[in-house]
């Protein structure tokens, strides 16, 4: 079975995607910033299911770090065949209380680094498949998130892009999560509320996110779209 590479793969939806993964058969290459003990679980544990499994550390705010990712990768791994861009931030802020180093965090490292995976995804590897984990807040104009928000709706645009340019030998989609996990700290008061402003008022949970990554990998004829897992929130 071929690799698969998930950036932000020790946490959340990055961790169970990469579970995922590798249930379905994957090798691993897991990229991390600052978990290293997770990551060292998370490796062991795949491991002990049968698979190869890699973890590589980068800060993707840092270009030469973006830039060295999937080389490394790839060295380790010629059947590197599928891409996950789900490492992200998101931290509050305005317009008017955005300052120029949020601004260019954010846009690092969800939108520069996924760019530049992509473009050396395929120059190195040339056939596969790529996923972009977005957000289904880039369907509104959300300004509380100002950078975190335009940096998902670049991504959405780079998926489109993408997907026409690398066209057939690449397929590249996106998946637009909505309330799957919890916010770190949040009441069960703030919990309840914000299900019952979904259509379908109800939690997700990163099963459904997976669901749809199967989907995206095993329908050869499907290309630039971008999935909706968030209950209605989009609408």
């Amino acid at each position: 079975m071929a690799c698969a590479l998930v950036t932000g793969g020790v946490r959340r939806i990055g961790r169970a995607i990469a579970q995922e993964l590798a249930s379905l058969g994957y090798d691993l290459a897991i990229h991390y910033h600052s978990s290293s003990a997770s990551a060292e679980r998370l490796r062991v544990q795949i491991q002990s299911q049968g698979r190869t499994c890699k973890i590589y550390q980068a800060n993707l705010e840092r270009d030469r770090d973006i830039l060295n990712l999937l080389a490394r990768v790839k060295a380790d791994f010629q059947d590197l065949e599928v891409l996950v861009n789900n490492a992200s931030i998101f931290e509050p802020a305005t317009i008017k209380n955005t300052e120029m180093e949020l601004f260019d965090r954010h846009l690092a490292v969800n939108l520069k680094a996924p760019f530049f995976l992509i473009r050396d995804f395929a120059r190195f590897v040339g056939t596969g498949n790529i996923i972009n984990i977005i957000d289904t807040r880039m369907s509104k104009n959300d300004y509380t998130y100002a950078a975190y928000t335009l940096a998902k709706k670049s991504l959405a645009d780079l998926t489109s892009m993408a997907a026409l340019e690398l066209a057939p030998d690449i397929r590249v989609n996106g998946i637009a999560p909505g309330f799957i996990l919890a916010p770190e700290g949040a009441s069960q008061d703030y919990l309840d509320k914000l299900k019952q402003k979904l259509p379908m008022c109800q939690q997700g949970n990163v099963k459904q996110i997976c669901q749809a990554m199967i989907y995206l990998l095993e329908n050869d004829f499907v290309t630039g779209q971008l999935l909706f897992v968030d209950g209605g929130q989009h609408l």
